[in-house]
């Protein structure tokens, strides 16, 4: 292969990756609490060189996928009147017990379990500042969860909830759409302001997405027809080589 299909090779590659971070995007787009992501490309420059290994004029532009960031826009919040649906509208995560350990989510969709233990819809127990599973007493009905998160019912003061974050939250790594895992070291939030009987929503465009995922592929197409172009050409060239020298 020549320098031609190289490039529209890496540009394929690129694209490809686009496409799959789009297509979740897509997927979670009615999450509560996802973060959309986004691919930053840029180009990879590479000098040409004759035959004798001198550096040529010419440069060519491979693409490459650099990173994926997370966009931390706060997205829409939406009333259920649900009194365990809590949505963060300040920096941070709530942290759930999972069975693989902590982990941090801005889905705020909890609810009461047979023992008194507020959990996510998968089970995962919601925690306080201290470590440990927020619980609210089975003959208990009335739960008041104040900006500050504290959790309050007949019984008094119940605890707090926690609310985790990171230096730099690029390095949370996903786990599904909802839970997160930290790598590096987690702190408590020096502020939270959280809302009862709300929801954070995904901040996914939906019709931005959907628009770009549909460029994506038409920019996909142009280049693989490119390079079967390209290959088409190259193969006719060598049928005519071989043919005068026969």
């Amino acid at each position: 292969m020549d320098n031609t299909t190289y490039i529209a090779l890496s540009r394929m590659d690129t694209e490809m990756r686009a496409m799959t971070v789009l297509a979740n995007n897509l997927a979670n787009a009615s999450t509560a609490g996802f973060k959309s992501s986004h691919v930053l490309f840029s180009d990879y420059l590479s000098k040409m060189k004759d035959n004798n290994g001198i550096k040529g004029a010419d440069t060519d532009f491979y693409t490459q996928d650099r990173a994926t960031y997370r966009d931390q826009t706060q997205g829409t919040l939406e009333t259920t009147g649900n009194p365990l649906d809590l949505a963060l509208v300040s920096d941070g995560y709530f942290s759930v017990q999972t069975a693989n350990g902590v982990r941090l989510t801005r889905n705020g969709r909890f609810q009461r379990m047979s023992d008194g233990r507020i959990a996510d819809a998968d089970g995962n127990v919601l925690l306080d500042r201290r470590g440990q599973a927020m619980v609210v007493p089975q003959r208990d009905v009335q739960i008041t969860v104040a900006a500050d998160g504290t959790v309050m019912s007949e019984s008094g003061v119940l605890g707090e909830i926690a609310t985790l974050t990171v230096d730099n939250q690029n390095t949370l790594q996903a786990e599904g759409g909802r839970l997160f895992r930290a790598t590096t070291q987690t702190r408590q939030t020096p502020t939270r302001e959280i809302r009862q009987g709300m929801i954070e929503s995904s901040n996914v465009s939906s019709m931005t997405e959907i628009t770009n995922l549909i460029q994506l592929q038409r920019d996909f197409q142009i280049t693989a027809s490119l390079v079967e172009n390209e290959a088409t050409r190259r193969q006719n060239a060598i049928d005519k080589i071989t043919q005068l020298q026969s």
